[in-house]
């Protein structure tokens, strides 16, 4: 016998027969017959569409003083040695089966129907509407309806990220990510079996918790993998299900959906405490610290690295948007794009002359933060290389940030006069064209940028990285797994 908070699942030979719970969770009421018959009709109906070999019908059991019999779904039983859970927990290998389930998922939501109805459930205030029901849920199913005081950062994470998205899901809904899909794909009702996997138990009681975007849905299985001990194997699935979905989403939303799907566990965590189920308190803590870790890798951030010729920066610029996965603008490049000259063309002039003029540097600004402003509305962050100069861009920049919520960080590339000097004079030819008389008038025009963090760069490269992301990303860079899409790129 097996037993969820909602069903009992008893075994017999080579069948498996299911019996929901009369419970009310508020968000289910199976408290009827009837309600438990039309809950065993849609489970099958549903489930066929991932595993019909398995799902064989609809069954009854009768007593001799039930007033009506009680519904049951009939299945074909699973090897319980087979269970992806069960491989992942014994160090099994898996790849092969999490790449078939990768690809049977992309499969059933490119032949999924759509709507609008389907598309509404995909918008970004339909994404915040769920989050919100789960935090008051949360608060009422905790102890004296106190919410632990982690979900706070939550919600304040969650709300921002939404607040600056919803171009993301817009044009998530019009490039038809929004799916029918499975809804609650876990590890536990994945059975590897040896002509291919078998996916069970699809959300069946909400249509609407359902319809989700094709992302969200891959997302649970990666948030089970990484509570399995498995992050790696979590991000190898999304990347393949990205692959054979021919998906583009930002890493961002990866981490966005894996939260989401461990704060909706959290929840049925919680509802498991209260029915005396062990354990189940401290898996509550342990999903609710791996949703709040990937909000915090999910967030949206504008780095702006700036400084003086020959400081560093653009070096630093580079190494820090690999290290973070994230976008790499640079004033250099788009300056001369804007001219119509390739980018290592050179365009060297006196100070504020040429390229360089006031106006020039104006325009090059408004572009540089108009083409960033369109990704981290995207859900991309970005690094922007530029001097930073002029504390009138500072300011638009800020306010940029502000109105796309994203996390303005500032980083002041500096070093001494004499490693600028040496490091200009010997620079081969490349996108900057600032030499050693440019950089001497920029320095003393330069005015304060008491905000910014000061980075040394005259040292080794890594240390001014790590002094940059410990600026970017306070909190760590490893505490859940990197979701890149580097993992589809042919070896």
């Amino acid at each position: 016998m097996s037993e969820t908070h909602t069903a009992i699942v008893f075994f017999v030979g080579d069948r498996a027969f299911k019996v929901k719970k009369p419970v009310d969770l508020t968000f289910l009421d199976y408290t009827t017959v009837a309600a438990r018959r039309v809950a065993c009709e849609r489970e099958i109906a549903l489930n066929r569409r991932f595993s019909p070999d398995v799902y064989l019908g609809l069954g009854e059991i009768r007593g001799p003083h039930t007033e009506a019999p009680e519904p049951m779904v009939v299945m074909r039983r699973m090897p319980s040695d087979r269970r992806l859970s069960r491989l992942v927990r014994e160090g099994e290998a898996v790849d092969d089966a999490l790449r078939a389930v990768a690809r049977q998922l992309a499969a059933r939501h490119a032949d999924a129907p759509r709507s609008r109805e389907v598309d509404e459930q995909g918008t970004r205030d339909a994404v915040s509407s769920r989050w919100e029901a789960g935090f008051a849920q949360v608060r009422v199913l905790a102890d004296e309806g106190d919410a632990p005081a982690v979900t706070a950062e939550i919600e304040r994470l969650v709300r921002r990220y939404l607040a600056g998205r919803k171009q993301l899901f817009d044009t998530r809904i019009e490039q038809g990510r929004v799916v029918d899909g499975h809804g609650d794909l876990m590890a536990d009702d994945i059975f590897c079996l040896d002509d291919g996997p078998r996916v069970l138990d699809c959300l069946e009681f909400d249509d609407h918790l359902r319809y989700v975007d094709g992302l969200d849905d891959a997302a649970f299985l990666a948030m089970d993998l990484e509570s399995l001990g498995a992050p790696e194997a979590a991000a190898l699935f999304l990347a393949w299900y990205s692959e054979y979905s021919g998906d583009p989403a930002p890493p961002s939303l990866w981490h966005h959906y894996v939260a989401y799907r461990a704060f909706v566990r959290a929840k049925v965590s919680l509802i498991q405490e209260r029915q005396g189920a062990p354990g189940a308190e401290a898996a509550f803590q342990r999903l609710i610290t791996t949703a709040l870790h990937h909000l915090r890798t999910s967030t949206i951030s504008l780095t702006l690295v700036g400084g003086l010729p020959g400081s560093g920066k653009s070096t630093l610029s580079g190494a820090l948007a690999d290290r973070l996965g994230v976008t790499l603008l640079s004033s250099d490049r788009v300056r001369k794009e804007l001219a119509g000259m390739p980018a290592e063309k050179s365009a060297a002039s006196r100070y504020r002359e040429g390229l360089y003029t006031p106006e020039w540097t104006a325009r090059t600004y408004v572009a540089l933060l108009d083409r960033a402003s369109a990704l981290l509305s995207t859900g991309e962050s970005v690094v922007l290389d530029a001097t930073w100069s002029d504390s009138r861009q500072r300011e638009e920049a800020l306010r940029m940030a502000e109105r796309v919520s994203a996390d303005l960080v500032a980083l002041h590339c500096r070093v001494p006069g004499e490693v600028a000097a040496a490091r200009l004079n010997t620079r081969a030819p490349g996108t900057s064209d600032a030499d050693l008389a440019v950089a001497t008038a920029m320095a003393a025009d330069e005015p304060p940028w008491a905000e910014a963090v000061t980075i040394d760069t005259s040292g080794a490269l890594d240390s001014a990285v790590v002094q940059a992301l410990s600026a970017v990303r306070p909190w760590g860079t490893d505490q859940a797994p990197v979701f890149r899409r580097s993992y589809m790129e042919p070896d």
